[in-house]
């Protein structure tokens, strides 16, 4: 893929996902950098967001809304099913999984991602 050029607005959609824990939606990132950059557009965000995961600097989270994570280490997440937080769950990377799943596929698998669901404990405290 041909390199892009620089834009001012990916490098503040970029560092807007990087700087958050929260695993930002489009709609997130748009709220956070809206107020100062009046100019931005919801469509520029999408766009942006697609462009850059494409490139391999974010990681695009298919959960039932769309996700991004700047971090790009191998490690897992956690979806609450009650009020959708998304948070990083550090587990050591079983490389073992990628050749099981190689051995029982007959294929190469280049690595694997970790989702669990269940309730955070905020939703849990919440029924008590």
């Amino acid at each position: 893929m041909a390199a892009t050029r620089y834009s001012r607005q990916r490098e503040l959609i970029y560092q807007s996902v990087c700087a958050s824990r929260a695993h930002p939606t489009a709609e997130m990132v748009y709220a956070a950098l809206k107020p100062e950059h009046p100019g931005l557009s919801l469509g520029t965000v999408y766009r942006n967001l697609h462009l850059l995961s494409d490139e391999g600097k974010l990681v695009r989270m298919p959960f039932p809304v769309e996700r991004f994570d700047g971090d790009l280490h191998e490690h897992g997440h956690f979806c609450c099913e009650k009020c959708g937080i998304v948070a990083d769950v550090e587990l050591p990377y079983d490389a073992e999984l990628d050749t099981a799943a190689e051995d029982h596929l007959n294929c190469y698998v280049a690595r694997h991602s970790v989702v669990f669901y269940g309730v955070c404990a905020d939703c849990a405290h919440e029924d008590d």
